[in-house]
């Protein structure tokens, strides 16, 4: 199994084109529970396979993937900032933003580092939900792949996932590194880029068609 070892760190805005550009056919930790996700018997899951076309869409055209916004998308991006503030005053910290951590195969974008060990992953939710996660008192499995991701491509320690909704009090829950969990998800990426390279490849060789010269 290959090793991860090269650690780059792009200072730049998420969102912006040059954000994209550096994501360009690269899986990123959002997107590991799509890579984690079992299909039936041996089969991969369809979430997979859409998650690898896409990225072997965007190596072989050179264009990224356009984003998507969605009324809770919209509520997130407003929100985070101030999560980020409350998190910073409530625990004394100055959390750094980054536009994406390289780590070889892979890439994260985190919220926020937060000193050397650790990075900070804000969800924002509706009110309910984030209601559910107070009382449940425990880190979600949901964001599991995500988080533990990105500690595994950060080289980070522990992460705070912090749950925001306005009105709502703050839930913020740490995991630390998962050891176990982080070998699976590493041998599952990197499975994941050979397959990716493998279609890339196979769909190059297929050649585009020729365009004649106009008259």
């Amino acid at each position: 199994m290959a090793e991860i070892t090269a650690l780059r760190i792009i200072d730049c805005d998420q969102g912006t084109p040059e954000w994209l550009e550096a994501r360009r056919g690269l899986p990123t930790a959002s997107m590991f529970k799509d890579i984690m996700s079992p299909g039936r018997g041996a089969a991969p899951s369809k979430q997979r396979r859409t998650y690898m076309l896409k990225l072997a869409a965007e190596i072989i055209s050179g264009e990224p993937t356009e984003g998507f916004s969605t009324v809770h998308t919209e509520r997130g991006h407003e929100q985070e900032a101030e999560a980020r503030e409350w998190y910073a005053f409530k625990h004394d910290v100055d959390p750094q933003q980054v536009g994406l951590i390289v780590n070889g195969v892979a890439g994260y974008s985190p919220d926020s580092l937060i000193g050397a060990p650790g990075a900070l992953e804000i969800k924002t939710k509706l009110g309910f939900m984030a209601i559910d996660a107070i009382l449940n008192d425990e880190f979600l499995d949901e964001h599991k792949p995500q988080c533990q991701g990105g500690l595994w491509v950060a080289k980070r320690e522990w992460i705070d996932l912090t749950v925001w909704s306005r009105g709502i009090p703050p839930f913020v829950k740490r995991a630390e590194r998962d050891e176990v969990y982080i070998v699976k998800l590493e041998r599952a990426v990197v499975e994941f880029t050979e397959e990716l390279a493998e279609m890339v490849a196979k769909v190059r060789a297929y050649g585009l068609p020729k365009i004649s010269e106009a008259a």
